[in-house]
């Protein structure tokens, strides 16, 4: 399907908040797809991303996560000022403002005449946990998380029965959970201590391990693998289709 973008801000609790929004150009309702970024907010490699999941049908709509830290639009650079302006945002926002941002996207995205009420979520990198933690939403029916950082660890600024895996028996939408076992953000043994949990809790998942690096998805990157980052999109419109529509 060909698409269409544009911008729109959102108030939350914690000030104004930029979205992009990637949806079909025809006429009608689409199943909305919250994507959440990596530290560096909307970047190209975001923007291509969710124009491939929004031309096979969906209104993917991009919070700048770290919204509160920055001015309206800024990109961060995929360079070492960026990272550690990033990393800055990440250990410096309450899990708690990620829940309010969420709250205030799905109302938001309840209101308009082009989506449907069924959320789906997808994440890379800090935006595969924050997809997780969208999963306690109920609206939310479905969560893509690619290889999801800092929930196994518990660094994110919350007490200890807020953190996202502390509260994993909440969820009640699918999960599936997207792991590159080359990744030194996630070490096999924060796999194994997520998956202990999911599993532990009864949470509805698919668990999949690949020969891959950290952002294996992105594709202006060295660690980027073209057929993997096709078989993932492949997964994550299987995913939506069938839970959403």
């Amino acid at each position: 399907m060909q698409i269409k973008q544009h911008i729109v801000d959102i108030e939350t609790p914690t000030g104004s908040m930029r979205n992009y929004i990637y949806r079909p150009k025809s006429e009608g309702a689409f199943a909305p797809i919250i994507f959440y970024s990596e530290i560096f907010q909307h970047t190209d490699p975001i923007s291509r991303a969710a124009a491939i999941l929004a031309g096979h049908g969906f209104c993917v709509i991009v919070p700048e996560v770290f919204h509160e830290f920055n001015p309206i639009g800024t990109v961060l650079g995929y360079d070492d000022i960026g990272k550690n302006k990033g990393n800055n945002d990440k250990h410096s926002k309450p899990l708690t403002q990620y829940d309010s941002d969420n709250e205030a996207l799905i109302q938001w995205l309840s209101l308009q005449d082009y989506t449907t009420d069924k959320v789906g979520v997808i994440g890379v990198c800090i935006g595969g946990h924050l997809a997780f933690r969208a999963a306690l939403q109920p609206q939310v029916k479905a969560a893509f998380c690619l290889y999801a950082t800092d929930i196994h660890s518990g660094t994110l600024p919350a007490p200890s029965e807020q953190q996202s895996l502390a509260r994993s028996h909440e969820i009640s939408a699918e999960l599936v959970m997207v792991w590159g076992k080359q990744d030194p953000h996630v070490d096999a043994s924060g796999r194994e201590q997520i998956y202990r949990h999911l599993r532990d809790a009864g949470v509805n998942h698919v668990w999949l391990e690949v020969n891959a690096e950290h952002a294996f998805m992105r594709d202006n990157d060295a660690r980027y693998d073209p057929a993997l980052a096709l078989q993932m999109y492949s997964e994550a419109v299987a995913l939506f289709n069938r839970t959403l529509k």
